[in-house]
């Protein structure tokens, strides 16, 4: 790549949690005006972040720091992964890793809250991570590749190709958004909860950064939702945009599932209709195009 072309991605990667803090803003100000309060303003989640950072930190154990050190670097790797167009697979275990490092402070410390919250994750993990593998095995049917370049040099909307998998997708954002009705290990605004789970031994700065690495994962699963309408990529972008409104009025309509419906839901909707539409391509004669 050219000094030129290394500029935008580079550019959107610096900007990622800036754009992730503000959607999280607009989740705040939505979810009041959907229950008729008028909300913090759009800046608040970095007021929050701000004065979080600048509070003590009350250290439980040295592990329980390097994990939420670990969580934030390796989600922030495969955004930089993706932002520079590199491979959906290892992009999507890498934030594996990342989610795992999440679990494991959890696990680091001897709150019983936090362990009943790591074990939630478990499950929540067990419910996307299928899917967005096998979403990634979908697209490399269509495209030939699982190279994010790939997508764009397509040269057509994958959407139309993959409506069943795009569904799938959702049911995957509404999970890393912590948004009803999957909202089982932590919810994301605290409303229905006084212990919240994984974070409950996490505070001031470790907390903050916690936060930060949220709002790197609302923008990396947003924009793989944009790469299924990639030509033009703008098209995603407000696709992207109105499928973060949708989850949004879901978590405001719906209420919490058990986790043994949350895996049903995500195994059977999901998982299910990811290879339904790899059964379709591969009738229609249009896979694997290399």
């Amino acid at each position: 790549m050219s000094s030129g072309e290394l500029v935008l991605p580079l550019v959107a990667f610096l900007l990622a949690p800036v754009a992730g803090g503000l959607l999280c803003g607009i989740d705040r100000r939505l979810t009041a005006r959907m229950q008729g309060r008028i909300g913090p303003p759009i800046l608040q989640p970095f007021y929050d972040f701000f004065k979080l950072w600048g509070k003590d930190t009350l250290v439980t154990t040295r592990e329980n720091l390097v994990w939420a050190w670990g969580y934030l670097l390796l989600t922030m790797v495969a955004v930089f992964m993706f932002f520079f167009q590199q491979d959906l697979l290892i992009i999507f275990f890498v934030l594996a890793f990342a989610g795992a490092c999440l679990i494991f402070g959890a696990f680091s410390v001897r709150s019983p809250y936090s362990h009943l919250g790591a074990n939630r994750e478990i499950l929540q993990m067990l419910a996307y991570e299928p899917i967005l593998l096998l979403a990634a095995v979908a697209i490399f049917l269509k495209t030939g590749t699982f190279m994010i370049t790939g997508v764009f040099e397509f040269g057509e909307p994958l959407l139309p190709y993959l409506p069943l998998a795009f569904v799938a997708v959702l049911v995957a954002l509404g999970i890393k958004m912590r948004k009803s009705p999957f909202d089982i290990a932590a919810s994301e605004h605290a409303h229905q909860e006084i212990v919240r789970g994984v974070y409950t031994e996490y505070s001031g700065r470790h907390l903050a950064l916690i936060k930060l690495t949220h709002w790197f994962e609302i923008v990396l699963i947003l924009g793989f939702i944009a790469l299924f309408w990639a030509q033009p990529l703008w098209i995603g972008v407000v696709l992207a945009l109105g499928m973060f409104v949708l989850e949004l009025l879901i978590d405001n309509i719906s209420a919490r599932l058990r986790w043994a419906w949350m895996l049903g839901v995500s195994w059977v909707v999901g998982v299910g209709f990811i290879m339904a539409n790899m059964v379709l391509i591969y009738l229609a004669g249009g896979a694997i195009r290399v």
